[in-house]
C-alpha cells in the first residue's frame, strides 16, 4: 500500500490538487506484522489502567458474565494481541514516514492536509473483557485524529467532539466547495483547525451499535446459549443480540455524561 501512494504521488497530475484516502488493515487482526518487526515489543503488555481486570457488576449482563479475575491464558492472549498491533503498527509508520518525504521533495508537504484517524476503539481486559469494540464506554468509542496542514499551528490539542462524519465535510471545505450545496450530516473542522475564535459547535453526538449474535449453540461454551457471539478466549463472550443500545455522549464545559438505553428487559436506562 504504501509503494501504491508512493507511485500515486509521483505520477499524478503536479497542476491538480489531489486526494488521496488510505486505509491499512493495520491494527486489525489477524495481526500478520512485517518480518523485521516481528520481535519489536516482545517487553510490552496492556495498559493496566484502573479498570482492566475488574468486573463491571452494575454493567450490562454480557458485561458482567466476563470472568474475574481473567485467566492467566486470556491475559496472555490480550497482552499478545496487544504486542502484535503495535509491531503491525511500525509498517503504518513506515508509510506516514515515506508519503511525508516524498511530499516535502516534491515541495507539497506545506500545501497538503494529512489526517490521520482509525474507525473504532479497542478494549484490551477492561471489566475482564480480553479483547472487542462493541462497548459504548471509551475505550471503544474514542479514536485518535491527527491533522497538519496550512495554517495549523503545532503542538494544539482541541477537546471539541469531533467524529468521523466530520471528515468528508471537512474535506470538501478545504476544496473550497459551498457545504449548503450538501446534505451531509457532518461539520467542517477547519475552523478548530484553524484556531478561529467564537465557533458554534456541537455539546453533544450520536452512539449506537446493533448487537450480533450467532443462533446456535458452542459445546465449549455450553452456559451461554445462543444469541452470543466472539466467545473468545475462555468462553469470554464479546457481543450478543442484545448488546443493542443508543447513547448521548455530552461534553461541555460544565457536563461530560453518556446518557445509555439497551434494547433489552433488563437494564434501565443509566447515566454514567
Amino acid at each position: 500500500m504504501a509503494n501504491m501512494s508512493l507511485d500515486f504521488l509521483e505520477y499524478k497530475s503536479n497542476f491538480e490538487p489531489f486526494f488521496m484516502m488510505i486505509s491499512t488493515p493495520a491494527p486489525h487482526s489477524p495481526w500478520t506484522a512485517a518480518p523485521q518487526y516481528k520481535n519489536n515489543f516482545l517487553n510490552v503488555s496492556a495498559p493496566r489502567n484502573s479498570n482492566f481486570n475488574i468486573h463491571g457488576k452494575n454493567k450490562h449482563w454480557l458485561i458482567r458474565q466476563a470472568k474475574t479475575p481473567m485467566t492467566n491464558s486470556s491475559i496472555q492472549f490480550l497482552d499478545d494481541a496487544y504486542r502484535k498491533r503495535w509491531q503491525t503498527l511500525l509498517s503504518v509508520d513506515d508509510l506516514v514516514e515515506k508519503l511525508v518525504k516524498k511530499l516535502e521533495i516534491h515541495g507539497e508537504l506545506d500545501n497538503t492536509y494529512i489526517f490521520y484517524t482509525s474507525d473504532n476503539g479497542f478494549h484490551t481486559g477492561q471489566f475482564s473483557l480480553p479483547i472487542d469494540k462493541r462497548q459504548l464506554y471509551e475505550f471503544d468509542i474514542k479514536v485518535p485524529l491527527l491533522v497538519r496542514g496550512p495554517g495549523i499551528k503545532p503542538n494544539q490539542t482541541n477537546k471539541m467532539l469531533v467524529a468521523n462524519i466530520d471528515l468528508g465535510p471537512t474535506i470538501l471545505d478545504i476544496a473550497g466547495y459551498d457545504l449548503n450545496k450538501t446534505q451531509m450530516d457532518g461539520m467542517s473542522l477547519l475552523p478548530l483547525l484553524r484556531g478561529d475564535k467564537n465557533v458554534t459547535w456541537r455539546s453533544d453526538f450520536l452512539v449506537e451499535y446493533q448487537g450480533e449474535g450467532y443462533n446456535g449453540s458452542d459445546p465449549t461454551c455450553p452456559g451461554l446459549g445462543p444469541g452470543v457471539t466472539h466467545c473468545f478466549p475462555d468462553c469470554v463472550c464479546e457481543d450478543s443480540y442484545n448488546n443493542t443500545y443508543a447513547c448521548v455522549r455530552t461534553m461541555s464545559t460544565s457536563w461530560d455524561l453518556q446518557y445509555c438505553e439497551f434494547d433489552d428487559r433488563e437494564v434501565s436506562p443509566q447515566w454514567h
